[in-house]
């Protein structure tokens, strides 16, 4: 199928977030979208998937005249969209997740499962998607997930593919697998969107690229006539430094030891075994590792989320195992966590109420009998301001911005206060590339004044380019140390459990 989009133009009150935008695929196509956190793409996308109505323009599928009034009419029109967080219900299987809303029936009106069995097994076989049709979702790691979610598409007849920052929860095995992925799909001829932040990634895998910028379609590219450079001038607007300069300093004294940590899951099942580390001041100790390895885990013992079985945390020289996440907040320790939908923002709260969710009960914004929300305003906007976070108004729901905002929301709120250690997870996840430069930037700033930084990230570039010492996590260990100017392949195979 092919796809056009005709002058495509849509308002939220004075906010302009698509202006007469002009897009084509074809069938066979990888096209990349790129662009900064409210740039529009997710309103394009919404308004190409029926979720949205234009307030003028046309969509064109194979030359015919499209007007979707929802997802399901886009949906028998052959649209499919893979979101950047999936929806999918945890306790469900694979099959049952994927049939949901189409399960087929017997003919005495009960699901037929066996049916719809064959149909995933089928799917997952032609597409080389490798997925248990029995498997319950919550046992699944994140790349499978996705393949669910792909086969839930597929299963819909979709022939127009849009995949929404896929590769942001993914490792670099992952992502490489998922690439294969996309190139089987165009070789069957699918039309396919892929919207990211992640510059490498549209040079590599995308025939044609084009740039959004506030609302607006700002520039076309070919992989082969452009770089990494050009795109991101191309999406900001300005020149972007894709790498922070990082200038050697001496450790100071020690914030953080961790000595003989051990987690048991909730069946007693080891989790981390031994984990010993130091943190000092002036250092960023950055922690590699394939998603699953016991990063996770070791995070939310660190920040009062998780009980250790053994072991002992010493923060700033005093014992603080199995605290409470609040009185870890208290010691000025601060908590970016990986998850910002399930661990760092309420979506249904106000921009206001989430700068102060973890501060409501503090001087500046409370007297103990109420909050003082005229400083909470004033709060909210200086951080809007500080992290440009694109919104029009404070007061609306955090589930009313863009995943990439959400994030420049939450690092606004952790890092705008007084600060001894950062614990940060995945800090850039799912963010552009003008505002990776400025967090990253402030991580280092940061380092620079002296305070201790955790950084968790499944981006190994990011670890490198960030980090003074580099750890890896495997199988709940730690099972090698590098020095930050190390060969990211020596690292990449201690990812893998080579030492």
């Amino acid at each position: 199928m092919k796809l056009k989009l005709n002058a495509i133009s849509k308002s939220f009150g004075p906010v302009k977030a698509n202006s007469n935008i002009n897009l084509t695929v074809d069938n066979g196509e990888i096209l990349g979208l790129l662009g900064e956190n409210g740039a529009g793409k997710t309103t394009l996308m919404n308004i190409l998937t029926g979720l949205y109505k234009p307030d003028s323009g046309t969509i064109l599928i194979d030359n015919q005249l499209k007007e979707f009034q929802n997802p399901r009419e886009a949906n028998k029109s052959g649209v499919g969209m893979v979101h950047q967080h999936f929806m999918l219900v945890p306790v469900f299987s694979v099959t049952e997740n994927i049939i949901l809303g189409t399960e087929p029936t017997t003919r005495f009106n009960k699901i037929d499962l066996k049916t719809a069995t064959d149909k995933v097994v089928k799917i997952s076989s032609e597409y080389k998607l490798d997925v248990d049709p029995n498997a319950l979702i919550e046992k699944l790691p994140v790349g499978i997930q996705q393949r669910v979610e792909i086969i839930k598409i597929l299963l819909r007849n979709a022939e127009i593919l849009i995949f929404d920052e896929p590769t942001a929860v993914l490792t670099p095995q992952e992502v490489t697998e998922f690439f294969e992925i996309i190139k089987s799909l165009k070789k069957t001829g699918k039309a396919i969107i892929f919207i990211t932040h992640k510059l490498h990634e549209v040079l590599e895998i995308c025939d044609r690229i084009n740039v959004l910028r506030r609302g607006k379609i700002v520039g076309e590219a070919f992989p082969t006539k452009t770089n990494n450079k050009k795109l991101a001038e191309l999406m900001v607007g300005r020149t972007v430094k894709l790498r922070t300069s990082r200038r050697k300093m001496e450790k100071g004294k020690e914030l953080l030891k961790v000595n003989n940590l051990s987690i048991l899951s909730d069946k007693k099942e080891p989790i981390l075994t031994n984990i010993d580390l130091v943190l000092h001041q002036n250092e960023i100790l950055g922690i590699a590792g394939v998603q699953g390895n016991g990063q996770t885990e070791f995070i939310e013992a660190l920040t009062g989320l998780r009980k250790a079985s053994t072991g002992k945390i010493v923060y700033f020289g005093k014992e603080c195992i199995n605290i409470t996440p609040r009185k870890i907040h208290a010691l000025g320790i601060r908590h970016i966590p990986e998850d910002r939908q399930k661990q760092g923002l309420i979506g249904d709260f106000s921009l206001i109420e989430n700068i102060i969710l973890n501060t409501y009960y503090e001087k500046d914004f409370s007297n103990n009998l109420k909050l003082n929300w005229l400083n909470a305003k004033k709060e909210a906007r200086r951080i809007i301001n500080q992290y440009d976070v694109r919104t029009n108004s404070e007061d609306i729901s955090a589930n009313k911005l863009s995943g990439g905002n959400q994030q420049k929301l939450l690092i606004g709120r952790e890092m705008s206060r007084s600060i001894n250690l950062l614990i940060a997870s995945q800090p850039t996840r799912g963010v552009d590339v003008g505002s990776i430069e400025y967090i990253h930037s402030q991580i280092i700033k940061a380092r620079n004044k002296g305070i201790g930084v955790i950084l968790n990230s499944t981006e190994l570039e990011e670890i490198i380019a960030l980090s003074d010492r580099i750890i890896v996590f495997y199988e709940g260990k730690i099972i090698a140390e590098f020095p930050s100017n190390s060969d990211p392949k020596i690292i990449g195979l201690a990812m893998a459990g080579v030492k």
